[in-house]
C-alpha cells in the first residue's frame, strides 16, 4: 500500500501550477519578441543543427460530439464536407514550411492529434500522411501515433496509416464508469475500445497507449479502480494517467458541472495511488509524472537510459528540437523559439491559403529562458537537476533553493550543494517543484485563473 500524503501537505500544495508541457508555459510568451522571419530563420537554422531532422504534430479539431471535460481547441460538427478543404490547408503550409527548409526533411515523429483524427475519413487521412510523406525521408526507427476515439476508429482507419508508415496508436478511454460518462458526454464501451486495440495489434502497431484521467466528475476511488481493472486485462504497452485539468475559464463546457460534482485534493490524489499500485501490480512501471509502460516499451527504455524527453505531446522518446505543429492551434517548438498558429478554423485557412504563416503567438527564448527549461526537463524526466548554469540574475540560484525549502522541510525534495532531487513522497507534487524554478511565474501575474491545481 502506497502511504498518502498528509491533509496538511494536500492543502498547501493544491495550488494553481503549469504542467510544464513548455518553459516558458505559454501564459509567459512574449509575442513581441518574435515575427515570421524571425520564426522562419529560427526554424531553419534548427533544422541545419539537427542534421535535416524534424517530427511533426498536426492538430485535427473536429469532432462529432463535445466531450465536456476537454480543454482542448475543437470544432463539433457532424460536416464531413470540412475534411477535404483542412486537409488541403494543412498540405499548403506544410509547402510554406519545405520552401524555409534547405533540404529534403527527415521525419522522425508524426502524432495526429485533435478534436478527433478519426473524424477523417481513412482515405483523407491517407491522403494526408502521403502528402506529407512523400516530399520527405522517413527516418529508419520512426514514431508515427494517431489519437483514436474507439466510437469511430475503424479497422479501415488502422489499415491505411499502417500502409503509410504509423505505428503508434494512443487510444482515449477516460473511464468506463456510466456516470462519469454521461458527466463528460463522453458514452464508449469496454468491448468496443478491446476491439480497436485488438485490431491494432494485428495489424502489427508496436506501441499501443491508452489515456486514462482521474478527478472527473462523479468518479470515485472505486471507479477508478474498475476502470484500470479492465484496462490492464488487455496490457497495452502504455497507459497515460492524466490529472483532469478543471479549467472552466479557459473551456466553458466545464461550467456544465460544478466544484461539487468533483473529488476534492486528497480524494483525487487516491484516486492516482490507487490507480499506480494496481498498475504496479499489473508490472507496470512509473515514468515521469504521470506515465506506465511494460518493460521493453521504448519509453521505459528512455526513461532508464536518462533519455526521456517532454514536449507539448507529453513524455516522448525522441529529443526532437524541430517540432513543426501543421492545423489550427498547433504549436511549434524550435528549442529556442516556440510559435502558435490561429485558433480558429476559418482564421487559419485563410492565412494559409494568402501564403503566410498561421502565426498568432510565440516567444523567442531568452538565454536565461533556456537554462531554465532544461532544469524543468530535468526534473520533469528524471526527478533531479543540477544547478550548475547560472542565469543572468546572480539571485536566481538563491531564490530557487529558498523557495525549495519549505518543500525539504515537507520531505519532498532533497538538496546537496546544488544538487536537487525529488523524493517518493515529492514526485505527487512535481508541478510545484518545477515552479519553484520559474522565473517568468514569480516575475509575473499571479497564476489563479491561468492554471489548473497541481493535485
Amino acid at each position: 500500500m502506497i502511504s498518502l500524503p498528509s491533509q496538511s501537505l494536500l492543502q498547501k500544495y493544491d495550488v494553481p501550477a503549469p504542467r510544464y508541457t513548455s518553459y516558458p508555459t505559454v501564459p509567459y510568451w512574449d509575442y513581441s519578441t518574435l515575427n515570421e522571419d524571425a520564426w522562419k530563420q529560427k526554424v531553419a537554422q534548427t533544422f541545419m543543427d539537427e542534421q535535416g531532422e524534424i517530427s511533426l504534430y498536426m492538430h485535427l479539431p473536429f469532432c462529432e460530439s463535445l466531450c465536456t471535460f476537454c480543454a482542448c481547441n475543437k470544432r463539433i460538427t457532424k460536416n464531413h464536407e470540412v475534411e477535404e478543404p483542412y486537409i488541403q490547408t494543412l498540405l499548403k503550409e506544410w509547402q510554406l514550411y519545405l520552401d524555409i527548409l534547405p533540404a529534403k526533411p527527415v521525419i522522425r515523429e508524426i502524432h495526429l492529434g485533435g478534436g478527433t483524427p478519426t473524424f477523417f475519413s481513412p482515405a483523407n487521412l491517407w491522403k494526408l500522411i502521403h502528402g506529407i510523406t512523400s516530399t520527405s525521408i522517413i527516418a529508419d526507427h520512426h514514431a508515427f501515433s494517431i489519437e483514436a476515439h474507439p466510437n469511430n476508429t475503424t479497422e479501415a482507419h488502422l489499415q491505411a496509416l499502417s500502409g503509410v508508415g504509423f505505428n503508434r496508436i494512443s487510444v482515449g478511454v477516460q473511464d468506463f464508469d456510466p456516470v462519469v460518462q454521461q458527466a463528460i458526454n463522453r458514452i464508449q464501451t469496454f468491448e468496443k475500445t478491446k476491439e480497436v486495440i485488438y485490431r491494432a495489434g494485428k495489424l502489427g502497431y508496436s506501441s499501443i497507449n491508452v489515456d486514462l484521467v482521474y478527478g472527473l466528475p462523479h468518479q470515485t476511488v472505486q471507479s477508478v479502480g474498475a476502470t484500470i481493472g479492465k484496462i490492464t486485462a488487455l496490457m497495452p504497452d502504455r497507459i497515460a494517467y492524466y490529472s483532469y485539468a478543471h479549467v472552466p475559464w479557459k473551456s466553458k463546457v466545464q461550467r456544465r458541472y460544478t466544484d461539487a460534482d468533483l473529488p476534492g485534493a486528497a480524494q483525487k490524489l487516491e484516486m492516482y495511488q490507487r490507480g499506480k499500485e494496481l498498475l504496479l501490480a499489473s508490472g507496470y512501471v512509473a515514468i515521469g509524472m504521470d506515465h506506465f509502460a511494460l518493460p521493453g516499451d521504448p519509453l521505459l527504455d528512455a526513461a532508464e537510459q536518462g533519455k526521456l524527453n517532454r514536449n507539448f505531446m507529453g513524455y516522448t522518446t525522441t529529443n526532437s528540437r524541430l517540432i513543426v505543429g501543421l492545423g489550427a492551434s498547433a504549436i511549434s517548438d524550435g528549442w529556442g523559439a516556440f510559435a502558435q498558429n490561429e485558433k480558429t478554423v476559418e482564421a487559419y485557412e485563410a492565412m494559409v491559403q494568402s501564403g503566410r504563416l498561421p502565426l498568432i503567438n510565440g516567444h523567442l527564448l531568452t538565454q536565461d529562458d533556456l537554462v531554465i527549461r532544461q532544469y524543468v526537463l530535468d526534473l520533469m524526466c528524471r526527478h533531479q537537476t543540477l544547478l550548475s548554469h547560472p542565469t543572468s540574475d546572480p539571485t536566481f540560484i538563491p531564490e530557487v533553493k529558498e523557495r525549495l525549502l519549505p518543500m525539504v522541510q515537507d520531505g519532498l525534495v532533497e538538496i546537496d550543494g546544488n544538487s536537487v532531487s525529488i523524493t517518493n513522497a515529492g514526485k505527487s507534487f512535481v508541478r510545484n517543484i518545477c515552479a519553484a524554478f520559474d522565473a517568468r511565474l514569480h516575475a509575473g501575474r499571479h497564476a489563479s485563473n491561468v492554471f489548473s491545481k497541481a493535485i
